[in-house]
C-alpha cells in the first residue's frame, strides 16, 4: 500500500496557485520534502522561493521559475500547472489537504526508519543502548518535525501573558518560580523558572554537589516536586547517604560508616521514609550525552511529570559531536541543555567548573570570563552563579558563611546572598540576612 495521497497533494498545490495567501497556513504543516511526487517537491519549492522573494505566485511565475533551474519540461509544462488550478474546487480546503499531506509522509518516514532501526539493530557489533538512543532519535525526530508549530500572531501572546499575569495577580504566592530553598535567593529570582538553563560554577572543593543537592531536597521533600538528578560524578548510593544526612541532621561520615546511636537510627529510618515517598528519579550513567539525556528524560515523561532537571556536572557530561575539540564539545553541550529546558519547559540546574585563572587574582572573585572551556556557557545560561569564599584558601575545607553570586540574571537583577555551609551534613543553608541587589 503507497502512503500517499495524491489528490491531496494536488488540492495543496492547486490551492496556492489560486490563492498564494493561502501558503502561510499551509507552510506551517508541510515542506516540499513532505510531498511524495518528485515534481510536486519542485512546485512547491518554487512557489515557497517565489513567495521568499516577495513575487506574485500564478501558474505564469511558477512556470517561469522552474524554466530558470531546468525543471519546467519535467514537470509537464506550464499546461500542468493549469491542471493543478482546474482539479482544485476550492482554495478554502488548503490547510486540511495538507495536514493529510503532513500525515502520509509521518507515516512514510515512520517506514523508512524502522527499517534504518531494524538493520541496526540485526548488527550485533552495535551495542544494544546506542541501538536504543538512536532508534528513540530517529522517531523523536520526525515527531518534532510534526509538531513544529509556527507563528503566533500579537494578539493570542498578549492574551496568554494576560492569562498568566491574572493567575499570578490571583495568588497569594510572594513568587511564582519553582523555589530553591533559598529565601534571599528566590526573592531575587523570583524562584526557578520554566525553559531556564541555570548554572552554578565554583573551583573543586567549594560545594557545588551540596548546593544542587540542597535544592534538590527542597524541591522533592518539601514542594512535594518531581525532579531528576542526573550525577555523572557519584553513585546513586552516594547521592543517597549525602541526602538521608541532609534530611536527617546527622554526620554524613556517620551514615556512611555505619557507625549509628539508636536514636539517630530512628532519625534515619523516619528520614528514608520521608525520602522514600518522594518523587526523586536519579541516574549515574558517566559520561551521558546530550542525546542519551534527552532519551531518558523522554521515556520518563511518559510515565510522570517532570518538575526540574538538576545535572551535576556540565563538564563530565561528553558530546555527540566535536571528540577532539573540548571548547566545541562543552558549546554543544550547553546549547542543548538550554534546548532540553525549553523542549520540557522546566528549569534545568547544572552545575560547572571554573578555570584556575580565578586563583591569581589577589580577592580570587569570580567572573562570568571564568566558565571553564567554553564561552557559551554565559551566553547560553539564564541564570549563572558563583559559589565564593573570601577568606577561604586552597586546600582547606568548605565551612561556614559563603556568598553565592549571582553574576547574571537574564530577566532579573544581580547580586549577592549569604549562605551557611554546614559541612557535617554537606548541606546549605539560609543566612540571616542578604546583601543588597545589584545591577
Amino acid at each position: 500500500m503507497l502512503l500517499v495521497n495524491r489528490d491531496a497533494e494536488v488540492n495543496v498545490l492547486g490551492s496556492l496557485l489560486i490563492d498564494p495567501e493561502k501558503f502561510y497556513d499551509v507552510s506551517r504543516r508541510v515542506r516540499s520534502e513532505d510531498f511524495y511526487f518528485r515534481k510536486h517537491q519542485w512546485i512547491f519549492q518554487a512557489i515557497h522561493d517565489l513567495i521568499n522573494d516577495g513575487m506574485a505566485v500564478d501558474p505564469t511565475t511558477v512556470a517561469g521559475r522552474l524554466s530558470d533551474v531546468g525543471r519546467l519540461a519535467e514537470i509537464g509544462g506550464q499546461n500542468y500547472l493549469l491542471s493543478l488550478t482546474i482539479e482544485t474546487a476550492s482554495s478554502l480546503g488548503a490547510e486540511s489537504y495538507a495536514r493529510i499531506v503532513q500525515e502520509k509522509s509521518a507515516r512514510r518516514q515512520l517506514v523508512a526508519r524502522s527499517a534504518e532501526i531494524a538493520a541496526l539493530a540485526k548488527d550485533e557489533s552495535t551495542e544494544l543502548d546506542t541501538v536504543f538512543q538512536s532508534a528513540e532519535q530517529k522517531l523523536y525526530e520526525i515527531h518534532e518535525n510534526q509538531a513544529n508549530k509556527g507563528f503566533e500572531t500579537a494578539q493570542d501572546v498578549i492574551q496568554q501573558v494576560f492569562s498568566k499575569l491574572h493567575e499570578k495577580a490571583q495568588s497569594k504566592e510572594e513568587f511564582h518560580g519553582l523555589p530553591t530553598g533559598f529565601t534571599d535567593l528566590d526573592k531575587l529570582l523570583g524562584g526557578m523558572h520554566p525553559s531556564d538553563l541555570m548554572i552554578v560554577a565554583a573551583r573543586p572543593g567549594m560545594g557545588k554537589t551540596s548546593f544542587l543537592m540542597s535544592v534538590l531536597r527542597h524541591a522533592a521533600l518539601n514542594v512535594k516536586k518531581n525532579v531528576v538528578f542526573f550525577s555523572l560524578e557519584m553513585s546513586n548510593d552516594q547521592i543517597m547517604q549525602r541526602l538521608l544526612s541532609q534530611e536527617s541532621g546527622i554526620d554524613s561520615r556517620k551514615i556512611r560508616d555505619g557507625r549509628l546511636a539508636s536514636d539517630e537510627l530512628q532519625s534515619l529510618l523516619i528520614s528514608m521514609d520521608v525520602i522514600g515517598d518522594s518523587q526523586i528519579f536519579l541516574d549515574d550513567t558517566p559520561g551521558i550525552t546530550p542525546m542519551a539525556l534527552r532519551s531518558k528524560l523522554q521515556r520518563l515523561k511518559r510515565e510522570a511529570d517532570i518538575d526540574l532537571i538538576i545535572i551535576d556536572y556540565l563538564q563530565l557530561m561528553s558530546g555527540d559531536l566535536f571528540k577532539d575539540n573540548r571548547v566545541q564539545e562543552v558549546s554543544y553541550i550547553s546549547r542543548n541543555l538550554k534546548i532540553l529546558a525549553k523542549e520540557f519547559s522546566v528549569p534545568v540546574l547544572t552545575a560547572a567548573q571554573m578555570s584556575r585563572s580565578v586563583e591569581q587574582r589577589a580577592d580570587k572573585l569570580p567572573m562570568l570570563s571564568d566558565l571553564r572551556e567554553s564561552g557559551s556557557l554565559e551566553q547560553d545560561a539564564d541564570i549563572v552563579m558563583f559559589l565564593h569564599q573570601p577568606d577561604s584558601e586552597a586546600g582547606e575545607g568548605l565551612e561556614g558563611l559563603v556568598k553565592l553570586i549571582v553574576a547574571k540574571h537574564r530577566n532579573g537583577p544581580i547580586g549577592d546572598i549569604d549562605l551557611v555551609y554546614r559541612k557535617n551534613l554537606a548541606r546549605f543553608d539560609n543566612a540571616a540576612r542578604m546583601n543588597d541587589y545589584g545591577g
